[in-house]
């Protein structure tokens, strides 16, 4: 019997319409378009708006518009888990509520918190319940709501983050296809230079925590570039040796998406050129969760049946890892779906 594989068969992605420029940024804060190019990358990021508007109805978009392109009816669905760092709640699972909005009724779910590896962890975590024969539909959600814990006095971070989210369909495949190798690692000893100080169990929301303004991102800007510079091309340069990939044979990158700086040097070191790099930062920025699938949204179409594809990620925890797949269709987005 073949060995059975968890392919992405379909990918959608949304964004919210608001563009938050850089221009309208340096109004706000001490900055400039020139400052953020030069350091970050990045040109504008989308910003969710609207009361009662949250990172569940980025993502109910985003499944919503996979289930319709694959045509997939949601009574189908045997599994969500949804990727992300900035839930609707502490509780219920933002999976749970995408779901809910969507009719998906009984289906396993929960939801999976890696910083901005979030992702890539939820995508080998659901690539195995496929490969084990249980589940035969399961959806990966990668989305967050960034602009809910980012500090727009903080010059440092507000310009980095924006909000976003895609989504991927996973099924069975005996052709050689799909999720093929994975390295993930941790190492908690990071955890000190990003993190938000208050809203957990270790602090809880009080006055005093809301005035001290310890609920956004914190981020110590030098160790964070060090470790991700690091570690992420780490990481992408072993699984080209594991599988014998070249910069040849490797058609693209999919970099986490959250410093220019950080994605030129883990291509350099892989050895590839900047034409094999999925880069969307400059209109997004970092959508955390997300920006893996947005990436791979926005390529959907350039993408061929066994395609060599490493996807790339590091994040708070530290999380980082890389996954290989060997892509399983050619891409054909239809124009409704932009």
């Amino acid at each position: 019997m073949s060995e059975i594989k968890a392919a992405i068969t379909g990918v959608a992605g949304y964004v919210p319409d608001y563009v938050l420029t850089n221009e309208e940024l340096s109004t706000m804060i001490d900055t400039t378009d020139e400052w953020i190019m030069t350091r970050i990358g990045i040109k504008e990021r989308r910003i969710l708006k609207g009361e009662g508007k949250a990172t569940s109805d980025m993502g109910a978009e985003a499944v919503k518009r996979l289930l319709e392109k694959t045509n997939t009816d949601p009574a189908e669905v045997d599994m969500i888990i949804c990727g992300v760092v900035t839930p609707d709640m502490l509780f219920p699972a933002t999976a749970n509520i995408i779901a809910d909005k969507l009719n998906i009724r009984g289906a396993f779910g929960y939801d999976l918190n890696a910083g901005c590896s979030s992702f890539l962890y939820a995508l080998v975590s659901a690539s195995k319940y496929v490969e084990s024969g249980s589940h035969k539909k399961v959806i990966v959600v990668g989305a967050d709501k960034m602009s809910s814990i980012v500090d727009y006095t903080d010059r440092a971070t507000c310009p980095i983050f924006g909000d976003g989210a895609a989504a991927v369909l996973l099924e069975p495949n005996t052709e050689g296809l799909g999720v093929t190798d994975s390295i993930l690692k941790s190492d908690g000893a990071g955890r000190i230079h990003l993190h938000q100080k208050a809203g957990g169990s270790l602090k809880p929301p009080t006055h005093q925590t809301i005035d001290a303004r310890e609920h956004y991102i914190y981020q110590e800007g030098q160790p964070v570039f060090k470790w991700a510079v690091s570690k992420m091309a780490d990481v992408s340069v072993e699984m080209m040796h594991r599988h014998g990939i070249t910069s040849e044979t490797l058609a693209w990158l999919v970099p986490h998406q959250a410093n220019m700086r950080i994605i030129e040097a883990t291509a350099h070191r892989m050895g590839i050129r900047k034409e094999q790099v999925m880069i969307n930062i400059q209109r997004y920025g970092n959508t955390t969760s997300a920006t893996l699938p947005l990436c791979l949204w926005e390529w959907e179409s350039q993408l061929k049946k066994g395609d060599n594809i490493i996807l790339s990620a590091f994040g708070a925890g530290f999380t980082w890892g890389a996954v290989y797949l060997k892509w399983a269709y050619d891409g054909k987005k239809p124009e409704t779906d932009r």
